[in-house]
């Protein structure tokens, strides 16, 4: 069994983490990343972000991640390129805020949501709804979740949602029995990147059920 009682945190895409139980508190954990913690935006701030994100969304949808450019962006959101850039980078930082909703709403499910990707499960078969959930996330939402993740050496490695999803899985490794958690977990979490979900997908022309159950043996397979 694993000596993390408090299993995984809940994160968000920019990072931060939620407060440990202690021993006695319920097993059912809290999310104060979506509530707390939040850095209070000027009122134009708030209305130029999200302008910009409603401007990338429509972008990105209409023309594609790769038709479409960081002026583009600030054109259509109607902001400086400056303001663009401060705030979120890169084109990949905007993926990166893009899909954090989505990401948020996947770790609420998998923190209080109904077993088996919530609590009350056994590991294996938390692991194995992970596996799909996150898998149709992935593909649902490709070009982003790509651009988040290639768009410098090691962005997917840096983004507070991967790190959540890190901890959910060594922790379900570890409660499964299986040595060396952290790097079947890195491993696992390797099959189910953007880059190698489009190879498969687009690339070997894999049926995403097929690809989703032969992700699943390996999840098991790790964690036996």
């Amino acid at each position: 069994m694993s000596g993390d009682v408090n299993g995984p945190k809940s994160v968000s895409s920019t990072g931060g983490e939620e407060t440990p139980r202690t021993r006695d508190s319920p097993r059912r954990i809290q999310l104060p990343v979506l509530e707390r913690g939040v850095v209070r935006e000027r009122a134009d701030a708030a209305r130029n972000r999200l302008r910009v994100l409603a401007a990338a969304e429509q972008l990105f949808r209409t023309r594609g991640v790769g038709g479409v450019t960081m002026d583009d962006i600030a054109t259509e959101a109607g902001v400086g390129k400056g303001t663009l850039y401060r705030r979120f980078g890169d084109k990949g930082g905007l993926a990166v805020a893009l899909l954090d909703e989505r990401e948020r709403e996947l770790q609420q499910r998998m923190l209080d949501g109904t077993p088996p990707l919530g609590p009350g499960a056994p590991p294996s078969a938390r692991l194995i709804a992970f596996v799909q959930a996150y898998l149709d996330l992935v593909a649902a939402q490709l070009d982003l979740v790509l651009l988040s993740e290639t768009s410098t050496p090691g962005a997917r490695h840096r983004t507070g949602a991967h790190a959540f999803w890190r901890q959910h899985c060594r922790f379900l490794l570890t409660e499964a029995g299986a040595a060396d958690a952290a790097i079947r977990a890195d491993l696992l979490l390797a099959g189910l990147s953007a880059e190698q979900v489009r190879h498969w997908l687009h690339d070997e022309n894999q049926d995403i059920a097929d690809l989703a159950a032969a992700l699943s043996a390996a999840a098991l397979a790790l964690a036996g």
